[in-house]
């Protein structure tokens, strides 16, 4: 089955499906996941989605059988054991079925959470294998970004999906460097002979060799795939603590690093930090980065956050909580970025919208969103 054509711009219209929905989805059979999928599927065509983000690959392991990476544990519970059938052949031929693009969401540096998530490494985990490539972070383990071997073996793993699945492009998250901490790449950075004032500069020119290898690869396999990248929604973090350089992945010419970036938008209108700065209010961050020089050929889409609806968004201002309860906050974001000229957006994630501990606010979202994709 030939991958779906891209939308048309302006007209990408995503949802997140992450690990936590695998979670609860029921892998037991090869029924019962088509069933569950089937359904999922139904939900997002029906809200006038034209896009699935799916995460296939979020601890080092896979939804799918490969030789690089164990089957993820939940699909059986037990990273390494397989389920007996082919959870990503069924997402692609359902989300096709559909008339919906399925992106492969791939988590590149990350093996471990914590130490409950996964709770027990297959003995194939790259923990295991090349314990070497492997940094600890926050009680997790990640992928040494200044490890080039280790950004080669990421990108033969996208190779691996592209040559096997059908896929309408490959998209990665915001999880880079997991942490600031000189420790974490010593031995590499000493190895460099550069000065520690180039400390960073030289974080972030591993990160977006990581990023040119994987685009160049997708390009190479098959130029209509869609390779993007969602980082954080500010752009501070991006740069001086995941040492992501989005500007140069915006504005890369010739060499291209990315065909759209997504960052994640999750602060309501007019959201209030703590020190009275309204920077992150989704009416200002959302013009600073349309405002960002940009490639024609680099899309910028929106994540936004339906899973603030019914909580919040924690910010000082008095609607910061309110808003989340209108029943139509997603829509109106949704206009003022179609108004504003913005190339799409994507919502996170499936449950916040079909799985909601607020489920009559969340049917009222769905149903505005529905009505708004519906007049297009």
């Amino acid at each position: 089955m030939q991958p779906t054509p891209a939308p048309a711009a302006g007209q990408y219209r995503g949802i997140w499906i992450s690990y936590l929905e695998w979670q609860t989805t029921d892998f037991s059979t090869e029924s019962s996941f088509t069933a569950a999928v089937a359904q999922m599927l139904d939900n997002c065509a029906a809200l006038g989605l034209n896009t699935v983000l799916a995460q296939v690959r979020p601890f080092g392991d896979a939804l799918y059988p490969s030789k690089l990476y164990p089957f993820s544990h939940l699909c059986t519970g037990q990273q390494g054991v397989a389920p007996g059938y082919d959870p990503l052949e069924i997402l692609v031929r359902e989300c096709h079925a559909r008339g919906l693009s399925l992106e492969a969401w791939l988590n590149p540096y990350r093996l471990q959470l914590n130490k409950n998530l996964p709770a027990q490494l297959a003995d194939s985990n790259l923990a295991h294998t090349h314990p070497d490539w492997v940094v600890q972070a926050g009680g997790g383990l990640y992928l040494n970004p200044a490890i080039p071997e280790a950004a080669a073996y990421v990108t033969e793993g996208v190779r691996e999906i592209m040559e096997h699945y059908a896929v309408d492009g490959i998209h990665f998250d915001d999880y880079f460097y997991p942490s600031t901490a000189p420790e974490i790449d010593a031995e590499q950075f000493a190895a460099s002979g550069l000065p520690e004032a180039e400390r960073n500069a030289w974080r972030r020119q591993n990160v977006t060799a990581l990023v040119r290898q994987v685009y160049a690869a997708v390009k190479a396999h098959d130029p209509t795939l869609r390779f993007g990248i969602s980082p954080q929604g500010n752009p501070d973090n991006n740069y001086s603590q995941q040492f992501s350089d989005v500007s140069a992945w915006l504005t890369a010419e010739g060499g291209q690093c990315v065909d759209y970036v997504c960052p994640q938008v999750y602060w309501g209108y007019h959201y209030t930090l703590k020190s009275g700065s309204q920077r992150f209010g989704f009416e200002n961050i959302v013009p600073e980065w349309l405002a960002m020089p940009r490639s024609e050929a680099v899309a910028l889409y929106f994540g936004l956050g339906a899973w603030r609806i019914g909580d919040g968004d924690g910010g000082r201002n008095e609607d910061s909580t309110t808003q989340w309860n209108t029943g139509g906050n997603l829509a109106e974001m949704v206009a003022d970025l179609h108004a504003a000229n913005a190339d799409g957006y994507v919502l996170y994630r499936y449950d916040s919208l079909f799985r909601s501990a607020y489920p009559d606010l969340a049917r009222q979202e769905a149903d505005a969103l529905t009505g708004l994709n519906a007049a297009e």
